[in-house]
């Protein structure tokens, strides 16, 4: 009998609900993740559970009340939304599953098991390569594999970032949406500890501000801001835009580490100082609108930059379930079967 092929969407996930016991629940499986913050254990326990879990839940819970809508959570809406788009196109089962809460990995793959499935193409909805994010993902379901369906075969989709389909739908998507009008277009891709570069790169070579932007490095497969100054480029180059035109920063920094740079609260509240005063921001690390671009940019950013003397700031939604973005997903899966 031949195999019967499945796809698995796994996205980051997300609180059952805007509830502060929810949020701290979801928190706390996310924050624990020795991939997301990579101190031992014992130390981890201490900064999350210690410290940051007697505060942040609240705040969080306030956040995604901001952002919450009658379906739920926007990330979870919007996955959920292209795996119904998905199965349209294609005649295999495709569920979803979630590296944090529920659904859960093991909930996406018991579903395909459930119906037959003994192959699946699991891909995990990041664009560039990071250790808090494609990389636990992987690791995550390769352990699930193993204790609860060793019968099963996972293949995954490798990042995507400098792929010409990708590339070409994401220029597209911020085409349509850009004013007539800006000063600048802002790429703000989601912030990592400096670390977790060097961690990932088995070629020992990653000198980070040095050789994120040259060519053809041996670190470039494992280096998430070359990664991401790479997908800036590429679309750069395919709107046509000028150089000078074009910003790239990282968002969402978590506590005293020293995170790759340039910070985008920073570089927000720069720019009118340097003449820019109407702004085009877009979160090429997201392929679904959630907390970190909805409230983060979208509000929190927007703040930023009207306080400091910007004009106009206009955020440009993510690929979300955009048809066009379907019709990759469709297509880089395919290439694993």
């Amino acid at each position: 009998m031949l195999p019967k092929k499945g796809i698995l969407l796994v996205n980051l996930g997300s609180p059952k609900s805007t509830r502060v016991e929810d949020v701290r629940e979801y928190l706390d499986e996310f924050l624990m993740d020795e991939r997301v913050i990579d101190y031992r254990w014992i130390f981890r326990a201490l900064l999350v559970r210690g410290i940051i879990l007697k505060t942040r839940p609240k705040k969080s819970a306030a956040a995604y009340q901001t952002v919450w809508t009658k379906e739920g959570s926007p990330l979870i809406v919007y996955t959920e939304k292209i795996q119904k788009k998905l199965q349209q196109l294609v005649d295999i089962p495709v569920e979803i599953g979630m590296r944090y809460a529920e659904p859960s990995i093991e909930t996406g793959i018991r579903k395909l098991v459930e119906k037959g499935v003994t192959d699946i193409v699991l891909f995990p909805l990041y664009p560039q390569y990071a250790m808090s994010t494609t990389e636990t993902v992987v690791e995550k379901a390769k352990e699930v594999q193993k204790a609860k369906f060793p019968e099963v075969n996972i293949s995954f989709v490798p990042p995507f970032y400098n792929r010409d389909i990708y590339i070409d739908c994401l220029a597209e998507s911020i085409q349509e949406k850009l004013p007539e009008q800006f000063d600048a277009l802002q790429f703000s891709y989601h912030g990592v500890p400096e670390r977790h570069l060097y961690k990932t790169d088995p070629t020992k070579t990653c000198k980070i501000n040095n050789c994120c932007q040259e060519e053809h490095l041996p670190a470039h497969p494992y280096c998430y801001r070359h990664q991401c100054f790479k997908t800036t480029e590429l679309v750069t180059k395919k709107l046509g835009l000028a150089e000078n035109k074009v910003v790239v920063s990282f968002q969402s920094r978590l506590g005293k580490d020293k995170w790759i740079e340039p910070y985008t609260d920073a570089t927000l509240q720069s720019f009118p100082q340097k003449g820019v005063k109407n702004l085009a921001i877009c979160c090429p690390a997201f392929v679904s609108d959630c907390l970190e671009t909805l409230e983060e940019i979208s509000v929190e950013g927007k703040n930023e930059f009207l306080h400091s003397g910007g004009e106009n700031f206009h955020y440009i939604p993510c690929l979300n379930d955009e048809d066009r973005w379907v019709q990759v997903i469709k297509i880089l899966c395919e290439e694993q079967f």
